[in-house]
């Protein structure tokens, strides 16, 4: 038979021994169920969706062939063929007219007209069906994916678009279709993006994958495009699918764990250099200060000493900070009103700022406790109010804002869902460029001149969030102004001094 597949077809006819002269002749090719009352047939119809072919005779006791095949339409998509003698041609008319047949055979019929006749109309039931089917895989895929899809022919206009292309146009489905996606598009450069991807992929007649960078604004999208060319009758391509797929999430997660590991690996470079770093500050304080004993009165050896103490105890403090950056050194964590100890620091604010610079609050009057070391927090805000001064270079506002924040399941990303609490330094300067906000957290990275800065005090920053379970990070919004944020947990409920920082997996 042609095609290869073994069709299953049903005869009807009320009398017996045209059921058994029919089975003879079919069943070498086809799998055959027989019935000789219409309504025994319509109820194997509606069990056997198989079936691809109906035979039935016209006259029979409870109904005639045509009214049956009338029935059968509704449960079955069957071909149907009708036995009829020359006085039933009216009703073959009839049949025909109402679309209710696709063909009729005369009693007595030929045997090999009756056979073709059989195998191509199951051949054309199984080609609809399986056209069926696939355009309810279409429709599904086009209907139910998140990604962009469309198909063009080979001039370029749009023959099926889903609403998610739809949308990213804005215009609606039907308003795409026959259209060149140029004619949809306002930017020259994305014009000539789409002809020139489009053109390529078609020449080559090859899948291609490009990633695009998509917008200028605030909020950039990166999108993984894929273009198939789809093959004609003569082999050529005839028409294109594209699938787009937003992956500017999973890029932005890329990056975060990229810097994720590189400022651990970082922080262990830190703290084996400031461990080794502070191994020789201990001898060399022990040493000044048996020198500053053995000192028989000569001052200005005396200045020395103290001024070698001096620059030793700064070296001490620098390696505090990396150890800090490096979770290497344990914090004390303890439940901390935050917007008590910024009114605690008010004054010795002011004094590091100048009285150039206004200073602002915009304090949360509900804020939870937070959870953290108080004087690292003191440290750490001193260095961001320091930080944003020399950014505005003493003219500009600062502002300290605290403000509570839930993190849900659907919200985790840097930080594991909870509740944490917010302390951040906002200022009106330039801001900083994306390609610095990459590096602020890394120690001994600065933008200020030699001597101006060690590079340390934001990295203090970070390690002092990350070993409190928190993140620190970096807003600079288009137009200038920097903000910088610690986001640390909530204080437990039990307020109790705690000196084991959390566990792994909270940011």
């Amino acid at each position: 038979m042609r095609g290869g597949m073994r069709g299953t077809i049903l005869i009807v006819d009320d009398e017996p021994e045209i059921l058994t002269a029919l089975r003879d002749q079919l069943e070498d090719e086809f799998d055959v169920w027989s019935a000789v009352s219409p309504v025994a047939a319509l109820e194997i119809l509606a069990d056997e969706p198989s079936i691809s072919v109906i035979v039935s005779d016209q006259r029979m006791p409870e109904m005639t062939g045509d009214v049956m095949l009338a029935r059968a339409r509704e449960i079955s998509d069957a071909q149907t063929i009708l036995l009829t003698g020359y006085a039933d041609l009216g009703a073959v008319v009839n049949a025909i007219n109402n679309g209710r047949i696709s063909a009729y055979a005369q009693k007595p019929w030929e045997p090999a007209l009756l056979m073709s006749m059989v195998a191509n109309a199951h051949e054309q039931c199984e080609l609809r069906r399986a056209l069926a089917v696939e355009r309810a895989l279409l429709r599904g895929l086009m209907d139910g994916s998140q990604d962009a899809l469309s198909f063009k022919d080979a001039a370029g206009r749009f023959v099926r678009v889903n609403a998610v292309k739809a949308a990213a146009l804005g215009y609606p489905v039907e308003a795409c279709l026959q259209h060149r996606e140029q004619e949809l598009l306002s930017a020259a450069e994305d014009m000539r993006r789409v002809t020139e991807a489009d053109a390529e992929a078609m020449a080559l007649g090859r899948p291609v994958e490009q990633l695009e960078e998509r917008g200028g604004g605030p909020a950039p999208r990166s999108v993984q495009v894929t273009r198939v060319p789809i093959a004609g009758p003569d082999g050529r391509p005839a028409f294109l699918a594209i699938l787009e797929h937003d992956v500017t999430d999973r890029r932005l997660m890329e990056n975060r764990l990229h810097q994720a590991e590189k400022m651990q690996a970082l922080g262990t470079m830190a703290g084996g250099v400031a461990h080794d770093f502070n191994n020789l500050l201990t001898a060399i304080l022990g040493s000044l200060e048996l020198a500053v004993r053995r000192n028989d009165g000569d001052a200005r050896l005396q200045r020395l000493l103290e001024t070698a103490t001096m620059a030793a105890e700064r070296g001490t403090t620098l390696t505090q900070r990396l150890l800090t950056f490096s979770r290497q050194r344990d914090l004390e964590l303890r439940s901390v009103g935050a917007n008590e100890l910024i009114h605690e620091m008010r004054d010795l604010l002011l004094r590091s700022i100048g009285s150039g610079i206004e200073v602002r609050d915009d304090l949360a009057a509900d804020l939870w406790p937070a959870h953290v070391d108080p004087d690292q927090l003191e440290l750490a805000l001193l260095n961001l109010c320091v930080n944003a001064r020399d950014a505005m270079q003493g003219e500009g506002s600062l502002t300290l804002l605290t403000r509570n924040l839930v993190v849900t399941p659907e919200d985790a990303g840097e930080l594991a869902p909870g509740q944490y609490v917010s302390i951040a330094v906002r200022d009106t300067g330039p801001g900083i460029p994306p390609e610095v906000i990459a590096r602020v957290f890394e120690p001994f990275f600065t933008t200020k001149p030699v001597g101006k800065g060690t590079g340390l005090g934001l990295s203090m920053v970070y390690g002092l969030a990350q070993q409190a379970g928190g993140v620190a990070r970096v807003i600079c919004p288009e137009g200038g102004g920097t903000t910088v944020e610690i986001v640390v947990p909530r204080a437990p409920d039990a307020g109790a001094p705690e000196t084991t920082p959390p566990g792994e997996g909270r940011c």
